[in-house]
């Protein structure tokens, strides 16, 4: 018997995405509201302990409606929206985060998807603060840009739709430093206090680069740029979905593209050391619509249903 996934939201970019990656699948039964039951709210809620799975697409409170309607035990739940990331009784989705984080994934009835920009900085982070390397109450800076559909349907039509024109070749956003994906960003990368977070969006449709700085000098034992990329490989042997670039080939880089992993599931990660040795640069790389958000996503509901983990997520190999 085929497991019963039901997109709550599914007409949103990261639905869409989603429905896309599991269309098809054999070992899946994609559940959807009739057309004639779109305005009637039980339908949602027959749907929803219908599933064996749901998927939440949807806005914060939203999403928590959702769950309020589960009646018993028997839906298991992925939550797209930033409602559940730090709550209790909630496992972050994000498998590759620690040794045996896969397994608190598989096992677990609700699993909160990270967000784009976090699941970046939280995988350049969190190694370095578990081995010491990075105190958890350094002044982190993190610094990022990702594609405008990120923003949804309100942030796509401003630059698809007929006034695209005037839309910005690039802006910042979040100038209060109040954003909503810091608390998972701190309790995540194991940080004693919220970093610095200064997200942008430039004119491209997906794709994402997630930056932070070190003065080496301020962190423990003064590591080299060798010493940090050394811990980041170690950390994710191994890992299908987490890739850590060789030195010598991200220090040979001398640009980055944002859109380079769009349409795969990967997570790369480099690490750039300055000439005098004094300075590193960390950056992630990835799609922000891929292992930001519907990837990550069927990542999860694979594992947690038992599956082959890159079912529906092999869409192209990265540059």
């Amino acid at each position: 018997m085929t497991a019963k996934i039901f997109i709550d939201g599914e007409a949103g970019t990261t639905g869409l995405q989603i429905r896309q990656r599991l269309t098809g699948r054999r070992d899946l039964t994609l559940l959807s509201i009739p057309e004639e039951r779109r305005k009637d709210p039980t339908a949602r809620a027959e749907l929803l302990n219908a599933a064996d799975l749901a998927i939440l697409c949807l806005p914060d409170a939203a999403a928590r409606e959702s769950v309020a309607l589960l009646e018993g035990e028997s839906t298991r739940v992925i939550d797209a929206s930033t409602a559940h990331r730090v709550a209790d009784g909630w496992v972050y989705g994000f498998p590759e985060m620690e040794p045996g984080h896969e397994a608190k994934v598989a096992g677990a009835r609700f699993v909160a998807n990270p967000g784009c920009y976090p699941q970046g900085a939280i995988a350049l982070l969190r190694p370095l603060v578990s081995k010491g390397l990075l105190p958890p109450d350094y002044p982190v800076a993190i610094h990022a840009v990702s594609g405008y559909t990120g923003g949804g349907k309100g942030l796509i039509e401003r630059f698809e739709g007929d006034a695209a024109d005037q839309a910005p070749a690039h802006y910042l956003y979040g100038l209060s430093l109040k954003h909503k994906h810091l608390p998972e960003m701190e309790r995540y990368a194991l940080l004693t206090r919220p970093p610095l977070f200064v997200p942008s969006v430039g004119r491209f449709a997906q794709g994402m680069l997630v930056q932070i700085g070190f003065h080496l000098t301020d962190l423990e034992g003064t590591p080299s740029a060798t010493d940090l990329q050394a811990v980041l490989a170690e950390w994710y042997v191994g890992r299908r979905y987490v890739e850590v670039a060789a030195l010598a080939d991200s220090q040979a880089a001398s640009e980055l593209d944002p859109e380079a992993l769009n349409g795969t599931n990967l997570l790369r990660l480099h690490v750039f050391g300055s000439e005098d040795g004094q300075r590193a640069l960390l950056i992630a790389q990835l799609d922000n619509l891929g292992k930001g958000a519907s990837g990550a996503a069927v990542q999860s509901l694979n594992l947690m249903l038992g599956l082959e983990e890159s079912a529906g997520l092999e869409l192209r190999q990265a540059a």
